[in-house]
């Protein structure tokens, strides 16, 4: 059922003046602190917590038992003493009884992890008084951290990695494993929420502080490792060939076989110990994940990111042979990396590589993702530039994905839309275009600020994926690509390496835009309502044709129009937001011809229409 058309009237004369969003309270409070700024700016008060963590973890892929130690120096940089940690222990979704967004095989239900030994500032704490509430473990501690401390810390711990309900970590098939999550960590304190009280339940993704990782990873011989951060003793665990094709591969532009089939027979690739110990660099990022198999394939290339430092960054594809879809895996992600970095979001790919691993999932994690094989071409250049596009939202922009998971996943839908065309221009890319447009205004459908705490099922996809990122498009598409990168990129500037809260981002972008949005961010992002577009008339002129377009939703959506003249020759014709921001609802397109027109059809892919039926004109 359609809005009352006075109801839709009175919603879309609302004037456009310099309103202001609403802000909750609690971030409200940020400004008052002077964490963060009005302007968008990080406030003269902000700060962030941060670690060094110290991994040393060893793998059977056989029992696919993990246990290792997790050395801490937490840096507290709040104004508070701490006098409790809150742990992170996300393999606990596989514990018994744990809560969970959805069910699991019986057969994967495990004991969760399990803490030997935790000491803080080198006291130990009786591990058998500690009771963890599944993913969230709360930990006195004896002597409060003040501002400005370090704390040191120290974890030894052991669980069984899943075999199967494989949701974004687990075994992949017998002696190939992605293996995330895998440590216990300490959870963000922030300016906002103090501790992330948040459980884990499968769903809502993550949100991690910035940290410094050196890894210790131990599998058994003819096992290879990819992981976060930088691979620093090839030399060791590689035989000397295939180290050599790895350096090579971090200096060419062509495609590198690290690994190929017969080197997989020859099972001389690893250094011939019983067990092999790889070591990780990882500065600055939110997490660390690896994985590990002996047999799959490992395609490599690199490209030079940034043109003013010539820095490059290598792409892997590591995957099973059988998986025929992943052979051009490693194209579309090299393509991804390079449209990221000079087309959009048109800076530098921040890090120094990013591999591909066939796995069971469609995950993303700093430097890394777990992609499943998939049906066709198509799906498989979408989900590869999907996955590779969340490096810059969440990971280098500090993202709280469980709160606000539109700020990342809405950025990795438009890229996807958009870099998808580029690896392949025939492909014309409506994810989520459809269910949104049947979903808009109904029960399900809440405002995309709503907490993704609060979502589920539709919703959740809705206000994560299409939604915002048809809002980023569209503000896009109304500042040209030079603004609107100019605006994009004081976002990135003013909060990469920190965590924005979505006023933030809103603040930062009309900042950079130098215009205030907020009656674009008001209506899509605040309001209720449905997109949907009509043609109330064509009428001719003495000019040619006027087509009026009439607004009957309240979400304001661009305007194309693809206009065919009698003799079957098109025109296309497109009026961006801009015709609704003073609260229009008609807008005049003119076409100047001569020719008479047989038909006019309205609509685009990326312009969801909750009521078709009114989006053709024909001529008699």
């Amino acid at each position: 059922m359609k809005l009352p058309a006075l109801l839709a009237a009175a919603l879309l004369s609302l004037p456009a003046t310099a309103q202001q969003l609403p802000v909750p309270r609690n971030l409200q409070a940020t400004y008052a602190k002077s964490t963060r700024a009005e302007s968008g700016l990080p406030g003269p008060n902000y700060w962030q917590n941060s670690a060094e963590y110290k991994l040393k973890v060893s793998f059977d892929p056989t029992s696919r038992r993990v246990a290792g130690t997790v050395d801490i120096a937490y840096h507290n940089q709040s104004p508070d003493s701490l006098r409790q940690i809150w742990f992170k222990l996300y393999p606990n979704l596989y514990q018994k009884g744990a809560p969970r967004a959805s069910g699991i095989s019986p057969e994967d239900v495990s004991e969760g992890v399990k803490i030997t030994k935790l000491t803080i500032n080198g006291q130990a704490l009786d591990v058998a008084k500690l009771r963890a509430d599944f993913t969230n473990l709360t930990v006195p501690i004896p002597r409060a951290i003040g501002p400005k401390q370090t704390a040191q810390m120290s974890v030894t711990y052991s669980y069984v990695l899943n075999k199967g309900s494989h949701t974004r970590t687990g075994e992949v098939e017998p002696n190939a494993d992605f293996v995330a999550y895998f440590f216990p960590r300490i959870a963000v304190y922030d300016d906002i929420d103090g501790w992330n009280r948040n459980p884990y339940l499968g769903s809502q993704e993550f949100y991690n502080d910035f940290a410094n990782f050196s890894a210790d990873i131990t599998v058994p011989k003819n096992f290879v490792v990819w992981a976060t951060g930088d691979l620093t003793n090839a030399d060791k665990v590689l035989t000397k060939k295939y180290a050599q094709r790895l350096q090579d591969a971090e200096r060419k532009d062509g495609i590198t076989s690290i690994i190929t089939e017969a080197d997989l027979k020859a099972r001389d690739i690893t250094a011939p110990n019983a067990q092999n110990t790889w070591h990780f660099e990882a500065k600055n990022v939110t997490d660390f994940v690896f994985a590990t198999t002996d047999h799959y394939v490992w395609q490599s290339s690199s490209l030079v990111v940034d043109p003013a430092t010539k820095r490059r960054t290598r792409v892997d594809a590591v995957y099973n042979t059988k998986h025929k879809d992943y052979e051009e895996v490693i194209h579309f992600a090299r393509q991804t990396v390079e449209a990221m970095s000079y087309t959009f979001p048109k800076w530098p790919f921040p890090y120094s590589h990013e591999t591909i691993f066939d796995g069971l999932d469609q995950m993303e994690y700093p430097m890394m993702v777990n992609d499943n094989p998939t049906s066709t071409r198509q799906d498989a250049i979408s989900l590869t530039d999907h996955e590779i596009f969340h490096t810059m939202f969440p990971f280098y922009m500090g993202i709280n994905e469980t709160k606000y998971g539109w700020m990342d996943e809405g950025w990795a839908t438009i890229g996807e839309w958009l870099i998808s065309g580029i690896i392949d221009p025939k492909l014309d890319d409506d994810y989520g275009i459809a269910p949104y447009a049947a979903a808009a205004a109904t029960e399900v459908d809440l405002p995309i600020v709503t907490l993704s705490t609060q979502q589920t099922g539709t919703a959740f996809f809705l206000n994560s994926y299409p939604k915002p990122g048809l809002g980023y498009l569209y503000v896009k598409d109304l500042l040209g690509d030079e603004l609107f990168t100019k605006a994009l990129h004081t976002y990135i500037r003013n909060w990469n390496g920190k965590h924005p809260m979505p006023f933030d981002f809103f603040n930062s972008m009309n900042a950079g835009a130098g215009r205030n949005l907020n009656w674009f961010w008001q209506r899509w992002f605040f309001d209720g309502g449905y997109p949907d577009l009509a043609i109330q008339q064509v009428q001719k002129t003495a000019t040619g044709y006027d087509v009026v377009v009439e607004a009957k939703g309240t979400k304001p959506v661009p305007v194309d129009l693809t206009i065919t003249f009698q003799d079957n020759s098109t025109q296309k014709l497109h009026r961006t937001i801009a015709v609704w921001e003073q609260g229009a609802r008609t807008v005049t397109v003119p076409v100047a011809t001569t020719k008479a027109v047989k038909q006019v059809k309205l609509g685009a892919t990326l312009v969801p229409d909750s009521y078709l039926k009114d989006n053709l004109w024909e001529g008699k």
